[in-house]
């Protein structure tokens, strides 16, 4: 279980493809503070620590992550957040979230706000039920409120922190990203249609 508070960002250094699956060699600050068997989100993704070595971690995708998410277009070099899974003796300053992706987003518009940026994200229609005005989403592992919400369209504020200490600076029209929708609104569903 995460937060949505990235704690730091971290860079893709090798890529290899072993069947389906793929393993990821990411360098970062947080590695030699991680340990075998930690869960640790990567854009938003639940990955489980395999190795650890010279200020680096091993992970490994397996067909069903790499077919909801976006790892299958990480490549070396590629920027992603990485947050550690959460301390249950302290305040949770973003959301409940899971590192269970739902489903990918592109995204459409990028505007500067004079101090801040707006992000819109267009996602598939199957899931609108599960956006609501002002609710919380997880956008690469990134707690945020959204507005504007559609029917598969939605936009975040993104203030200047944020916009430096997480990759969403990087994000341009076209880009994919992870998306989580809230927990609770998901068991909400859940019970609607079950009734």
């Amino acid at each position: 279980m995460f937060t949505g508070i990235i704690e730091k960002t971290g860079t893709i250094k090798e890529v290899s493809v072993t069947g389906t699956n793929r393993t990821f060699w990411i360098s970062s600050s947080l590695a030699p503070e991680l340990r075998i068997d930690q869960s640790l989100s990567h854009d938003g993704v639940c990955l489980t620590v395999e190795e650890t070595r010279e200020g680096m971690h091993r992970v490994t995708a397996i067909a069903e992550t790499l077919l909801k998410t976006n790892l299958a277009q990480w490549k070396a070099g590629t920027l992603i957040n990485l947050e550690r899974c959460m301390l249950l003796n302290g305040r949770i300053d973003g959301h409940m979230v899971q590192g269970h992706v739902d489903c990918t987003a592109t995204c459409t518009t990028v505007a500067e706000k004079n101090g801040s940026w707006e992000f819109s994200f267009i996602f598939s229609p199957e899931f609108s039920n599960r956006i609501i005005e002002k609710g919380s989403i997880s956008i690469n592992g990134t707690s945020l409120t959204l507005f504007n919400a559609q029917k598969n369209s939605f936009t975040v504020a993104i203030i200047p922190y944020t916009y430096e200490h997480t990759n969403i600076h990087q994000l341009e029209p076209g880009s994919l990203v992870n998306i989580e929708f809230d927990m609770i609104g998901k068991y909400v569903e859940r019970i609607m249609q079950n009734r």
